[in-house]
């Protein structure tokens, strides 16, 4: 199928080519660097791209600070049509190889003709879209911007760095980068690392630039697969972001990563490095993930439009000292 040229002044036209012969071209696979990456190398990221006493030493917010005032105002500007989507995937209750710990969700009707439930739920899995805080994960014994892992308790929470430091919510831009439009394909294959250069491919070819206080959301086209071949064990085979983008990240600033699987690609390409981008932006950069994002909607909603930038909403529940918590973001266009 040929692709079709907007009827336009001649300079726009030229432009939409140069970044459609970007998109039809390949992107590069891994350069020997990135597929040479060693978890000596992630490690020293830890220091190299720390942010730990940046916005200061009782911090417990990270990137979420690049979300200022002036950031949400501006994202503001960006509703036109005021169509909203959600980026969250809508909650399965039945077990599958991606679910092994589906929801529990237990009904009671009172005499009174309430009706109430109670749920039991393990979210920091593959198929419930939801945000880490930065106590999710913890590298020789510390955490976000220095707090000892030592002070978390089983059974009671963390006492620094827990969700309810996100309670004001999220106010920023979103970007969505539809990797399998980039590549002309309806997914990408498990195990399909995305790179600096694929990122910077998507820049041109959408007509942005990735900038500080950005929402950078990664379509891999998973659900279109799942519902095309069935359910699989993401948690170890998807499509996802290559540790190699990290230092791209911090000289971006982006202040919130996600993807519609488990945002590292896995495997993830670093022996002795099971999830290095979890490790790298949670711990040392403060840069909170959304996992598990169902982007199918808004990847269609932006197609329609030629537009992947968009108003992000989003808050979670503020439970004190929670690892993190379900969450359901809102594109509006």
């Amino acid at each position: 199928m040929r692709p079709i040229i907007p009827k336009e002044a001649p300079v726009r036209k030229s432009r939409y080519v140069a970044a459609l012969l970007v998109a039809l071209s390949l992107t590069p696979s891994l350069t020997a660097q990135q597929a040479g990456l060693t978890v000596e190398q992630v490690d020293k990221w830890m220091s190299d791209l720390s942010n730990w006493s940046r916005w200061g030493k009782d911090d417990q917010r990270g990137t979420l600070n690049l979300m200022t005032p002036a950031v949400a105002k501006a994202a503001l500007k960006l509703v036109k049509d005021g169509v909203s989507v959600s980026l969250a995937h809508t909650i399965d209750k039945v077990p599958a190889p991606d679910s092994p710990r589906p929801i529990g969700q237990a009904m009671t009707l009172d005499a009174a003709g309430h009706a109430m439930d109670q749920y039991t739920i393990w979210y920091h899995g593959s198929v419930i879209t939801h945000i880490d805080a930065l106590c999710h994960y913890s590298f020789q014994g510390k955490i976000y911007n220095g707090f000892d892992r030592s002070n978390i308790k089983e059974g009671v929470g963390c006492p620094q760095n827990g969700i309810e430091n996100q309670k004001s919510g999220i106010m920023t831009r979103g970007i969505l980068v539809d990797m399998p439009l980039l590549k002309k394909v309806p997914y990408l294959d498990p195990g399909t690392a995305v790179t600096v250069a694929d990122l910077e491919a998507w820049e041109k070819f959408a007509g942005l630039k990735i900038r500080s206080g950005d929402a950078l959301f990664l379509r891999t086209g998973r659900w279109a697969q799942r519902a095309e071949t069935g359910a699989w064990n993401v948690a170890a085979n998807a499509g996802g972001f290559h540790a190699s983008v990290l230092p791209w990240l911090k000289e971006r600033d982006v202040a919130l990563l996600g993807n519609d699987a488990v945002t590292d690609v896995q495997p993830s390409g670093v022996q002795g490095s099971p999830r290095p981008i979890h490790q790298v932006a949670i711990v040392a950069m403060g840069l909170p993930l959304i996992d598990v994002m169902d982007l199918e909607a808004v990847a269609k909603e932006a197609a329609a439009r030629k537009r992947w930038e968009f108003l992000l909403t989003a808050a979670a529940v503020p439970v004190l000292g929670g690892t993190g918590f379900p969450l359901n973001p809102i594109a509006t266009f």
